[in-house]
């Protein structure tokens, strides 16, 4: 599941939806559809592909109704198909809905209750129930607590009743309203709303907004035992509302030419004290992210252990499979861009349940991960719209490398660093486009790394086929001989990551095992050397400072993963198959 909307306004809302869903396409999806109530009637649109096809084909925008919901989806139950899209109405065409997140036990009330489905989701299931209960009761509130008492899961929907009503359920994902002069938009990311109003309200979990009119009055909050709730308007930061792609062709491109002002943005002092103490107190120190911000988790163990820091890094996916011990004298830090991936969410609660204490990593400070943590540090990186993570992951290092300057008293250089990437930058972007195209019907590559920098080959791997869709593979030098050498040929391509570091001397060993054997050699490295087939220069780093090393490494690989895109005539802004926020499991 990927995005969701609704709108109840003075003036027609399909409009305002389709450019909502838009404006959150960065999140990631296969298909797209709205609907809207129009003389006590649901209409619904829906179709598989992208937003701007999808309206040119069947007109998503020229619905009427000032009432509307919309999605698109990003398939997890049932094909990528017309059928599947959302919204989804009931039998009796009474509610239609537009559902994120995963209903567990949808077999077991679609049995239970005989409901006739028209598609293979999990989400048909909620409009039936909503409208069952509703036949009984004939009260939007009471059908929608009843409903939400008989889901497992997380899970956040919008409903829209023929009566004219506009419901936003809220259970472990996010859904915030923005508030406006002409009546409300519902969404579950603030770049549904954000053209319209920068006054927004997040729900918190098990919460329910009911909407009957376009008057902000008429805007009533419950929890799910039906106690009513108030909450303080936010004004949203100046910041959201600058989101554009300004002189580049893709947001990711603009995102990895940011990085010389992301990674000195942190203005955290105090809050990096407290979290050195909160981790001071800890008897089990663990690390938890999913993807990218996994790799970030391996670069804190592994700067935390140079501290004498014991800790170990659990990726969140894999959280409820491993026999951790936790307790009140526990702490984990969980690392996430968006604050709202559900492996995430799902590790910090059970963390959390048995006391531990949660230190957060985040770039939304208005997030479920910021709301349960006991401290969150906000990486201030500015919203980041390619799928594909790249100054999030760069600014993610920099603060857990001021986490470890609490404790050996080193501050990272962050002026130094910003002009390393800048001139980084400068010097690599028409080398590697150039070399891209060079290399661009290759299949598979290796990228070599040891010590911290093996962390970069995982990351940069990563990128490699989140971007270029080719097979990548980060290996640990050292383990070449152990298994990794059967792959290597003449058809092979190997980057090595190959800083004037500690790694150096070992690193040209294993270079030159790859070597006679065939393979194609990128040399990443501050030094110029003659195993190379293809150098890719590092600045300078005279202090041999680790956290420039690995921040100079990973810029030329991010920029190597976009131009494969390009070469390849990928999206790099929205890679197929993957979604920014994965807030389903």
């Amino acid at each position: 599941m990927c995005s969701i909307i609704g709108c109840y306004l003075k003036n027609d809302v399909a409009s305002t939806i389709v450019q909502g869903l838009k404006r959150m396409e960065y999140r990631g999806y296969d298909s797209v559809g709205i609907a809207t109530l129009f003389s006590d009637k649901l209409q619904i649109i829906k179709g598989v592909g992208k937003v701007n096809d999808v309206n040119k084909t069947k007109c998503l925008n020229e619905l009427i109704g000032v009432i509307g919901i919309g999605h698109t989806r990003w398939a997890t139950h049932g094909k990528i198909s017309e059928e599947n899209s959302h919204p989804h109405i009931d039998n009796n065409q009474t509610v239609a809905i537009v559902h994120n997140g995963i209903i567990e036990n949808y077999k077991e009330l679609k049995d239970e209750f005989n409901f006739q489905h028209k598609s293979e989701t999990d989400s048909e299931v909620i409009a039936n129930l909503i409208a069952y209960f509703y036949s009984k009761c004939n009260d939007v509130k009471e059908s929608i607590f009843q409903t939400v008492s008989r889901l497992k899961g997380s899970f956040a929907f919008l409903a829209i009743f023929n009566n004219g009503t506009l419901v936003g359920v809220k259970n472990h994902e996010p859904v915030i309203i923005g508030l406006t002069d002409v009546g409300c938009i519902i969404s579950s990311d603030v770049l549904g709303f954000i053209k319209h109003t920068n006054k927004a309200i997040y729900l918190d979990d098990k919460e329910i907004v009911i909407v009957d009119s376009n008057q902000s009055e008429n805007i009533k909050i419950y929890n799910f035992n039906g106690e009513k709730i108030n909450h303080n308007i936010v004004t949203l930061s100046e910041e959201v509302f600058d989101i554009n792609k300004s002189d580049y062709a893709h947001f990711t491109i603009k995102e990895i030419n940011e990085q010389p002002i992301t990674i000195n943005n942190f203005n955290l002092e105090d809050k990096i004290k407290i979290a050195g103490e909160i981790i001071s107190e800890s008897n089990n120190l663990y690390l938890t992210g999913s993807g990218t911000s996994f790799n970030a988790c391996l670069i804190g163990k592994y700067l935390l252990n140079k501290e004498k820091i014991k800790c170990e890094t659990i990726i969140s996916s894999e959280f409820n499979f491993l026999n951790y011990e936790f307790n009140e004298r526990s702490l984990l830090i969980a690392i996430s861009q968006s604050g709202e991936s559900a492996d995430v969410i799902e590790a910090v609660l059970k963390a959390k349940s048995k006391g531990a204490k949660i230190i957060s990593i985040i770039n939304k400070k208005q997030s479920t991960l910021a709301n349960i943590s006991d401290l969150y540090l906000p990486i201030n990186c500015g919203t980041e719209i390619g799928v594909a993570a790249t100054k999030s992951f760069t600014s993610q290092i920099g603060i857990l490398a001021l986490i470890c300057s609490y404790f050996n008293k080193k501050a990272p250089n962050f002026d130094k660093i910003s002009k390393s990437i800048e001139y980084n930058l400068k010097i690599n972007t028409s080398k590697i486009k150039t070399l891209v195209n060079q290399i661009k019907s290759i299949n598979n590559i290796y990228i070599l790394g040891r010590g911290i920098n093996y962390y970069i080959s995982l990351e940069a791997a990563l990128k490699i086929k989140e971007l270029g869709y080719i097979h990548a593979e980060g290996i640990a030098a050292g383990e070449l001989k152990h298994g990794s050498l059967a792959l290597i040929d003449e058809n092979v391509f190997v980057i090595l990551l190959h800083p004037n570091d500690v790694t150096y001397k070992d690193m040209e060993i294993s270079g030159k095992q790859v070597k006679c054997r065939g393979a194609k050699l990128i040399g990443i490295s501050d030094l110029p050397n003659d195993l190379y087939d293809y150098w890719i220069e590092l600045p300078k780093n005279s202090s041999g400072n680790e956290i420039e090393y690995i921040i100079s490494e990973i810029i030329p690989m991010q920029l190597f993963a976009y131009f494969m895109a390009l070469a390849k005539n990928n999206d790099p802004d929205y890679p197929r198959n993957l979604a920014k926020s994965c807030t389903v499991k």
